[in-house]
């Protein structure tokens, strides 16, 4: 009888199921967040987009990622973010850079997560035009879509992703991209202080 192979689950799928639990994180931090309740609460969230974009783009200097991910110099939203935070007049945060020493594939899992939340920032966009006014143009440009849209970049980042090339690795992207929320998760509760507010909670 012969055996019938059963077809490798994409890297892309493999990724959105196995980090879904982070991703629900993400949107349980962002609620308790509320960085759209006033400006300058939505200044902190801008400040963390900020500090996990220059995490970001310190990968696009791995000759090995510009290889994998061909069209880097499009992505990434660190420019965009300090644009935003002089926009609201809020300090620019100063802190190290925590890529340091991460590399492809890890460095792929980094990328999945920056990209995903880019796709997912129409809705915030959208938000922050209703609430607070801004835009595009003033105080919203690092949740712009890319120029050539959200779909067409975020489809040819996952092309990117479920290439041949990345078969034998899958399991260090997805170590990445865990790593990727997990800093995220952490800047919003340092912007927000929200660590400090559970631990308050815990005590009464």
């Amino acid at each position: 009888m012969t055996e019938v192979s059963t077809p490798a689950t994409a890297l892309s799928q493999r990724l959105k199921t196995e980090t879904a639990d982070l991703h629900e994180r993400m949107h349980q931090l962002m609620a308790r967040a509320e960085p759209f309740a006033s400006r300058e609460r939505y200044a902190r969230f801008v400040a963390a987009q900020y500090l996990f974009q220059q995490d970001v783009e310190h990968l696009f200097e791995d000759p090995a990622v510009q290889t994998l991910v061909r069209d880097l110099a499009e992505r990434g939203r660190a420019t965009d973010s300090r644009a935003d935070l002089l926009d609201l007049q809020a300090p620019v945060p100063q802190e190290g850079i925590a890529t340091e020493g991460v590399t492809a594939p890890e460095a792929l899992g980094w990328l999945y997560v920056s990209e995903g939340s880019t796709l997912g920032a129409a809705f915030l966009l959208k938000e922050v035009g209703d609430k607070l006014g801004l835009h595009a143009g003033f105080g919203a440009r690092n949740l712009a879509a890319y120029p050539e849209g959200r779909a067409r970049a975020w489809k040819r980042f996952v092309a990117a992703l479920d290439a041949p090339a990345l078969s034998a690795t899958h399991d260090r992207v997805i170590d990445g991209a865990r790593a990727a929320y997990g800093r995220f998760g952490q800047l919003l509760e340092d912007q927000f202080g929200l660590a400090t507010q559970s631990a308050l909670a815990d005590a009464h």
